[in-house]
């Protein structure tokens, strides 16, 4: 297996491409930050159900991937913000729309990851790790 320099973008190309597939659901290693994501795209709706699965080294997260009445991915497209080479953090003022609000942000906060509606909220700004619509 190939290693990954930014596992971030891995999970997120991957919940887009099983939606683009067809697929039911997909695997991903697991990490904190990626069940966080999971965790918040099963919260605004993107996806159906994320689980964690297995143990130790073998510890896996299992998204059931969304879609429309008429079949079609809830995930359209991702886009990876903050890169291992290059952070980028914002203000709460500077946390972009996604879309005119049809998408979410996901922001790294000081009080977790979050979307960048609800840091907004709280006025607390972060790094901003990626768009999704």
């Amino acid at each position: 297996m190939a290693v990954l320099s930014d596992p971030i973008a891995d999970f997120l190309t991957r919940v887009k491409n099983a939606g683009n597939a067809r697929n039911e659901s997909f695997t991903a290693p697991y990490s904190g930050i990626k069940a966080e994501i999971a965790r918040i795209l099963a919260e605004e709706g993107y996806i159906w159900s994320c689980d964690i699965v297995g143990e130790g080294k073998d510890k896996a997260i299992k998204v059931k991937v969304k879609y429309t009445p008429e079949g079609k991915p809830i995930v359209t497209d991702v886009k990876r913000c903050s890169k291992p080479g290059r952070r980028h953090y914002v203000h709460s003022d500077e946390i972009p729309t996604v879309m005119n609000g049809l998408g979410i942000s996901i922001v790294s906060t000081s009080r977790g990851l979050m979307t960048g509606a609800k840091a907004r909220k709280a006025q607390i700004g972060g790094e901003l790790i990626a768009l999704i619509w």
